[in-house]
């Protein structure tokens, strides 16, 4: 029975990681359509195979998920596997309804949520200190950071460029957004499709498969970034018009300012602070950020509201769904 359970979390897992591609395709490369730096194609297939690169480049982020957000080492290997099921199907539940809705909410978050929900719902260990250091203080911070160095990074490029030619300056910033879009899928690669390793490891060591000592397998680490870059060629078409329309109208200099400040937010958070951060929030605030140097009124803020309200929703919805599910699964297969 357990060997088919964890069969069944890992194909559930990568389903979710596939999810979070097309979810989040936008992150990386709306910014650069919207300005028709790149076509929509093009721009999907470079999104792809950076989100494969960025995930094979670190760990960090996958053993915070693994190990720093609930404990389920001691509860019985059947038991375990039914919480990380349910935990999952939590995320991509919120996943599939903020996306049908072309909100550009957090996979990050909705996973956290999920695992924290069944925490509570099944009497295991959740360690609220780590996800307030690692997760509601990067998810408070992130976007903050990403709206004032984006709005700071975009008022010293148009003083430095404020006598160039208008044509001339669009071209070469049209073409630095290949860069920078580059950049922003290997960042999202990095975060979001070790978050998924990490669950997939929390799933091997609850059925007594993997120890953590042993860190994540190799044909985890390939399979997890094949799955997020499959899910991210596919799309997500939904979204990306909301971030390179809706919020606010992009021209190259921005769109490149907004790309590579959010890459270098989920660099250092990745690499420097081990913290699981939100690609969305990131790149959702910087494009905010740059458009408040048009000034105020050019951001809709009736967008920007709503996918606050989404932002906010996430982890809670993602719990709810979580804990009935276990609480289902536990019911049938318990």
């Amino acid at each position: 029975m357990e060997v088919a359970l964890v069969v069944v979390v890992v194909a559930v897992a990568l389903s979710f990681d596939y999810t979070n591609g097309f979810h989040d395709a936008a992150n990386a490369i709306a910014t650069s359509v919207s300005t028709r730096a790149l076509t929509p194609r093009a721009a999907l297939g470079m999104a792809a195979f950076f989100n494969l690169v960025g995930a094979l480049l670190g760990t960090e982020v996958a053993t915070t998920i693994a190990d720093e957000i609930i404990d389920i080492k001691d509860a019985p290997a059947h038991q375990g596997l039914v919480i990380v099921l349910a935990a999952l199907i939590g995320a991509i539940s919120w996943n599939l309804i903020t996306w049908r809705l072309g909100l550009p909410s957090s996979s990050t978050h909705a996973i956290i949520g999920g695992l924290t929900g069944v925490g509570l719902a099944s009497g295991v260990t959740v360690y609220w200190g780590a996800i307030v250091d690692k997760v509601v203080l990067p998810m408070i911070f992130s976007p903050l950071i990403g709206f004032l160095g984006a709005f700071l990074v975009m008022v010293a490029v148009l003083w430095l460029f404020r006598r160039a030619s208008p044509g001339k300056t669009f071209r070469r910033f049209r073409l630095a957004q290949t860069a920078s879009a580059a950049a922003m899928a290997l960042g999202h690669g990095l975060q979001d499709a070790q978050k998924t390793m990490g669950v997939i490891l929390l799933a091997l060591v609850a059925g007594g498969y993997r120890d953590e000592a042993q860190g994540i397998p190799l044909w985890v680490k390939i399979s997890a970034a094949t799955a997020i870059s499959l899910g991210t060629y596919s799309g997500g078409w939904r979204i990306m018009r909301t971030l390179g329309r809706k919020i606010i109208e992009l021209d190259p200099a921005r769109g490149f300012v907004a790309e590579s400040v959010s890459a270098l937010v989920l660099y250092v958070n990745a690499f420097i602070l081990h913290a699981p951060v939100s690609t969305t929030h990131t790149i959702t605030s910087a494009i905010m950020g740059v458009g408040a140097t048009k000034r105020l009124s050019a951001v809709r803020w009736g967008v920007a509201k709503n996918i606050g309200g989404a932002w906010l929703l996430t982890i809670p919805a993602a719990a709810l769904v979580g804990a009935v599910m276990y609480w289902l699964l536990w019911a049938l297969l318990g």
